[in-house]
């Protein structure tokens, strides 16, 4: 299904998900549209130089950085963004704009190493030296903290040409369930990352943001204090 709302606006105007949003397509547009080849590679992350059997034009401390803000094509791109929009300023506003950013980076970089642990260990050289790059692995870790800050929100799409509503967390729970096949699939057949998706940093920055915010707000509740008993 496409999302194309999930019916809550955010409580005050989202400042960091909206510069983030502004930030891709300002690379797209001035860094990625001049030299699409070029800038794919130069700026992506190459999970072969982690390990050095590779050299890559900017050192994996940064390109894990940079790839998160490139994208392959406008579908790519418009995708990304359109998830982004919808859910990301929901999480802004749990998470405070600072706390967000944070959140946004971490999860991005958790999804980077997700999928180059399964790259190095279950894929070829070939598939090593295989630029990764876009903002899915960050957005996940963002959908996975929805789901369990907003689980019972209706989220609002279309099937093909047919309009359809269902709760987030059947609708995320499908959309991470697809991930994790296509991610195993992946091990089993060539090449290891997916089929040119790297699923396993779907995956990995699903699991981090759904992790992280459950164990949040299981914290929250043990901090709260127990009356005394009668």
């Amino acid at each position: 299904m496409l999302p194309l709302s999930d019916g809550m606006p955010a409580r005050r105007f989202p400042v960091v998900n909206v510069a983030i949003v502004a930030a891709n397509f300002i690379v797209w547009f001035f860094y990625e549209i001049p030299d699409l080849d070029g800038a794919v590679s130069h700026a992506s992350f190459y999970p072969c130089a982690v390990v050095r059997a590779c050299h890559s034009p900017e050192p994996w401390g940064i390109s894990w950085l940079t790839a998160m803000f490139l994208h392959g094509s406008w579908d790519h791109i418009l995708g990304n963004m359109l998830f982004l929009v919808i859910f990301g300023k929901n999480v802004e506003d749990a998470f405070g704009r600072l706390g967000y950013l944070a959140f946004y980076l971490a999860g991005g970089l958790v999804a980077s190493a997700t999928q180059t642990v399964m790259t190095l260990l279950a894929g070829s050289a070939a598939d090593a030296q295989v630029p990764n790059l876009g903002a899915s692995g960050a957005i996940a870790a963002v959908l996975g903290a929805y789901v369990v800050l907003y689980p019972r929100s209706q989220v609002r799409g279309l099937f093909g040409i047919f309009p359809a509503r269902l709760s987030a967390w059947v609708f995320f729970g499908a959309w991470f369930l697809y991930q994790l096949i296509e991610a195993n699939f992946g091990l089993f057949s060539a090449p290891a990352h997916g089929g040119g998706v790297a699923f396993f940093a779907h995956v990995g920055g699903f699991l981090f943001g759904f992790l992280l915010v459950l164990r949040r707000r299981r914290g929250a509740a043990e901090d709260v204090p127990r009356g005394a008993p009668a």
